[in-house]
C-alpha cells in the first residue's frame, strides 16, 4: 500500500524538477510593460482581442522550442552559433539592437515597479526604482545559478495573482467564450496597432536568447550533461523534458495574459476607462472599479513579474553579447571568472535605472523598444529556423517538417506585423 502512495507523488515530483527555462521564459514575457500592453487591449477593445493569445500561443511555443533545441544540440547560446555561421557585422548589428532594445525594456519595467509600489505604500517612485534595479544585480551576481534559478521559479507564482482578479470581477463567460472564438474584428488603424503590439510583446528576440543560453546552462551544471551532438543518446528524453517545459511555460505566459486582458475588459472597459499607457495607471484605474484586493492583487503582480523579467531581459543581453565576443559567460561563473558578462548585466540594469532619470518619455521609449524589438525579431527567427534545419549545425537532429512548418508561420506573422505597424504609422 505504501508504495503505492508514494509513486503518484515521486511522478509529480518529477514532472515539477522539469519545469525551469521553458517556465521561467514563458513567465518573464508578462513584464510590467507586456502588463500595461494587454491592459490597453482590453480596456481600449473589451474581450474582443482574447483570440489573439489563442491564435499566438502555438507560434510562440513553436519558435521558443526551435530556440532551446538549438542550444541543447549545440551547446552553445544563439548569437554564438550566429557568429560561427554568419558574418561577424550581423552577430554585432544584432547583439546591439538586442542591448538597446532590452535596457530600454529595463527601464519601462523597473519605472512601473517603482509606481506599482508607490501606489500601494507611498515614497517616491524612483527610490522604489533603485531599490529594484539593486536587488535584481545582486541577486543575479551573487546568488550561485543553481539556487537562483529556484528564485525566478517562484516568482513566477506572482503571475497567478492576474488570474485571480479575473474572480474578483463579474465575468459573462459565455460571451467572453464566443469572443475568444469568434472576435468582433474593427477594421481601423487603432484596432490594427494593438493587435501588433500584442504580437511584439508576446513574441520578443530576448525570449529566444535566454532559453537557448538557459539549455546551455543547464548542461553546464548537470554534472554529466553535455550537448546532444555529444552525447545523442539522452535526446529522447532531454527533449521530451523540453517539450513538456516550454509548453507549460508558454501557456502559462498566455493563459495570464488572456487573464489580464479579461479582467481590465471587464473593469476599465465597462466603465469607459478606454486609454491605459502603463501597467501602473492600469492598477489605479482597477482601485475605484474593483476594490482594494484587485488593485492590491494587481499593484503585487507589476512587482513580481518585474523582479523576474528584469533579470531575464538583463541577462539575455548579456549571454548575447558575451557569447558574439567569444568572452566567458554564464550565471553558474563566479563575477571574478566573468567580469565582463557580469558588466553588461550591471550596464543593462543600471542604464534603465539612468533612463528613468531622464526626460525621455517611457511610453515613448517603449513603442521605440517595441519597434527595434519586432524589426530584429524577423531576421534571427528567421536565422534560427535555417540553423535548426541544417545537418552541419543539429547533426541528425535537425526540426522534422510540422515544427518547421509552426516556425516558418510564425516568423511570416510577425514579418506581416512589423509591415502593417509601418504602414499605420
Amino acid at each position: 500500500m505504501s508504495s503505492l502512495t508514494k509513486k503518484p507523488h515521486h511522478k509529480h515530483h518529477y514532472s515539477l524538477r522539469k519545469l525551469g527555462p521553458g517556465l521561467i521564459t514563458g513567465a518573464a514575457d508578462d513584464d510590467p510593460s507586456g502588463i500595461a500592453t494587454y491592459s490597453q487591449a482590453g480596456a481600449q477593445f473589451g474581450p474582443n482581442l482574447l483570440w489573439t493569445m489563442v491564435l499566438l500561443y502555438p507560434l510562440m511555443a513553436g519558435i521558443q522550442i526551435v530556440s532551446a533545441r538549438i542550444g541543447m544540440v549545440t551547446g552553445k547560446g544563439l548569437a554564438e552559433n550566429i557568429r560561427d555561421m554568419f558574418p561577424r557585422w550581423l552577430c554585432l548589428s544584432v547583439v546591439f539592437l538586442l542591448l538597446i532594445a532590452n535596457t530600454i525594456n529595463i527601464a519601462a519595467d523597473i519605472a512601473a515597479m517603482g509606481a506599482a509600489l508607490r501606489l500601494v505604500i507611498g515614497g517616491g517612485e524612483h527610490g522604489h526604482a533603485i531599490i529594484f534595479a539593486v536587488s535584481s544585480l545582486l541577486l543575479q551576481v551573487f546568488i550561485p545559478y543553481r539556487r537562483y534559478v529556484h528564485v525566478l521559479k517562484w516568482l513566477t507564482l506572482s503571475l497567478l495573482s492576474y488570474v485571480a482578479v479575473v474572480f474578483m470581477v463579474q465575468v459573462p463567460w459565455p460571451e467572453v467564450l464566443l469572443r475568444t472564438i469568434w472576435p468582433h474584428i474593427t477594421p481601423n488603424a487603432e484596432y490594427a496597432t494593438i493587435v501588433v503590439a500584442l504580437f511584439g510583446t508576446t513574441i520578443s528576440p530576448y525570449l529566444f536568447f535566454w532559453q537557448a543560453s538557459q539549455e546551455v546552462e543547464d548542461i553546464h551544471v548537470n554534472n554529466g550533461h553535455t550537448s546532444l551532438l555529444q552525447a545523442p543518446q539522452n535526446a529522447r528524453r532531454e527533449f521530451r523534458r523540453m517539450r513538456f517545459d516550454t509548453y507549460i511555460g508558454m501557456g502559462f505566459s498566455n493563459l495570464v495574459a488572456f487573464f489580464i486582458i479579461l479582467s481590465t475588459a471587464m473593469t476599465l472597459n465597462v466603465a469607459g476607462v478606454t486609454n491605459i499607457q502603463t501597467s501602473a495607471q492600469a492598477a489605479e484605474a482597477l482601485r475605484p472599479l474593483a476594490g482594494e484586493v484587485t488593485f492590491l492583487l494587481f499593484s503585487l503582480g507589476i512587482i513580481g513579474t518585474g523582479m523576474l523579467a528584469v533579470p531575464v531581459l538583463a541577462g539575455s543581453a548579456a549571454y548575447a553579447v558575451a557569447e558574439c565576443f567569444h568572452w566567458p559567460e554564464g550565471l553558474d561563473q563566479k563575477a571574478q571568472a566573468a567580469k565582463r558578462f557580469y558588466g553588461i548585466i550591471a550596464l543593462a540594469t543600471l542604464g534603465g535605472v539612468v533612463l528613468d532619470f531622464t526626460s525621455i518619455d517611457p511610453v515613448q521609449a517603449l513603442i521605440w523598444s517595441a519597434v527595434i524589438n519586432g524589426v530584429i525579431a524577423i531576421p534571427i527567427m528567421a536565422v534560427m529556423m535555417i540553423m535548426a534545419s541544417k545537418p552541419e549545425i543539429m547533426g541528425a537532429f535537425v526540426i522534422k517538417k510540422k515544427l518547421r512548418i509552426l516556425g516558418w508561420t510564425a516568423t511570416a506573422l510577425m514579418l506581416i506585423t512589423v509591415i502593417t505597424m509601418f504602414v499605420f504609422w
